[in-house]
Order: C-alpha cells, then structure tokens, then sequence
C-alpha cells in the first residue's frame, strides 16, 4: 500500500505517537499521585488516567480506526492541561500542565501524520475504483444500445 520511503516515515511516526501515549499516562500518573496532586491525600483524581489505556492497545497495534478516533479523544487532555496551567497556583502543577499540553500536541501531531499516506492511499484506490466503474458502466450503456 505505502512506498518504502512512506513506509519508513509512518513507522516513525507510529513510535513517536506511542511513546507520547505511554508518556502521558506517566506524567499523570505522577502529577496525580506524588508531584503535585490536586487533592492532596486523595488517589481519585489518578483515575484520569484510565481512559488513556483503552487506546493503548490499538496504537500499539497500528490500528488504523484506534488512531483516528483517539487523536480527538486526547484533545481533552489538551483542555484539562490549559485549564490547570492557568489556573493552579502551584508552580510545580503549572510545568506538569505544560508538559501534558506538548505530550498531547505531539500525539495528536504524530497521530496525523502517521495516517496521512494512509488516507491519501485509500482516496487515490477510491478515485480508481470509481473511474473502473464509470467505464464499465459506459461500455454496458454503448453494448446495449443498438
């Protein structure tokens, strides 16, 4: 489907969308339980990470639909990261915060650009296979005329 050249750059692509992913849960993980939590005592707010696992398995399997619907689902962890970056009064929350908008904005980036060539692929097969039936249907229109 790719060239190998596509194929190298998607690969990459791929690592970098990954690594930023398990990044993320990390960088909350720690925010939320030992950095600088924003309840104190409380492990609750850790809970945040769980929704990040269920892409995990997908992106790490290349698929395809994974990639696509994740790459707006993390853009809510884009808001929690500006919301918490203005608005925490601890210095220390407001670096985490700005880390969690870049691990965010690189998925998101590394996401987009590892499924370009892919939809880019999958338009020209759509283009092809349109123009193979609106030939076919030409030469059935021409036989059948008399």
């Amino acid at each position: 489907m790719l060239d190998a050249a596509a194929e190298k750059r998607a690969n990459r692509w791929h690592a970098c969308a990954l690594y930023s992913l398990i990044a993320l849960i990390a960088l909350c993980l720690a925010w939320e339980l030992w950095l600088a939590p924003a309840f104190p005592g409380q492990w609750w707010p850790a809970l945040k990470v769980l929704p990040l696992f269920i892409p995990l398995r997908g992106v790490y399997k290349r698929n395809i639909y994974t990639m696509q619907w994740s790459s707006m689902f993390i853009l809510l962890y884009f808001t929690e990261g500006v919301v918490r970056g203005y608005s925490d009064l601890n210095r220390l929350s407001v670096h985490l915060a700005q880390a969690e908008i870049a691990l965010v904005l690189l998925y998101f980036l590394a996401c987009l650009l590892y499924l370009r060539p892919y939809k880019q692929a999958a338009k020209r097969a759509a283009k092809e296979a349109l123009a193979r039936a609106r030939a076919q249907a030409r030469e059935s229109s021409q036989e059948a005329a008399p």
